[in-house]
């Protein structure tokens, strides 16, 4: 029983170096944010969903003037 744990730890320890090796090779030097910036340009769905999302944040705004003159 305890060389078969041993083999499994032994397993578990290689896998766990497989992964971290895996995780440290697809670093990048750049964040996310700034690999994907421009993904959308001229899209017309993105610039409509960027329109209906000002149109909603700007509804919430004048709800909430007209609910603290009240």
């Amino acid at each position: 029983m305890p060389e078969q744990l041993e083999e499994r730890i032994a397993l578990l320890v290689a896998e766990v170096g497989r992964l971290k090796d895996k995780v440290e090779s697809n670093s990048f030097s750049k964040p996310w944010w700034e690999r994907i910036a421009g993904t959308f340009a001229d899209n017309p769905a993105y610039n409509e969903a960027m329109q209906l999302a000002r149109e909603y944040r700007e509804s919430l705004r004048l709800n909430s003037t007209e609910q603290s003159e009240d």
